[in-house]
């Protein structure tokens, strides 16, 4: 069985609900604190391709640090994977990924996908 990845914000309810399913399932999972442990540009490009979806669909729009610096900027692929590497609180929130398959989990139930 692989194991599966939860990049997960302990401050996120969304994130700890998911968190709570996996546990519920008894399946082993690791958790990355993406927040403390940052994704290198290379994992979150991997990330992105998982999930299949552009890289600024995973970026979290309300964030201050969005506001004030990404607001209505046109950005390449690359320099959004890179916005997400130098500010990791742009990542949505929370990513559970099972080999090649990776969700959103919002809502949390959506982590029943790729189990």
């Amino acid at each position: 069985m692989r194991m599966i990845t939860i990049y997960h914000n302990n401050r996120c309810g969304k994130s700890r609900n998911a968190l709570h399913i996996l546990e519920e399932k008894n399946i082993p999972f690791k958790v990355v604190e993406y927040l403390k442990e940052v994704p290198s540009v290379a994992e979150i490009t991997e990330i992105v391709k998982k999930l299949g979806i552009a890289p600024h669909e995973l970026i979290r729009t309300k964030e201050q640090v969005y506001l004030e610096q990404y607001k209505g900027k046109q950005l390449s692929d690359k320099e959004w994977i890179a916005a997400m590497h130098q500010h990791p609180i742009l990542i949505e929130r929370p990513i559970v990924i099972n080999g090649n398959k990776a969700v959103v989990a919002r809502p949390p139930e959506r982590v029943l996908d790729i189990l």
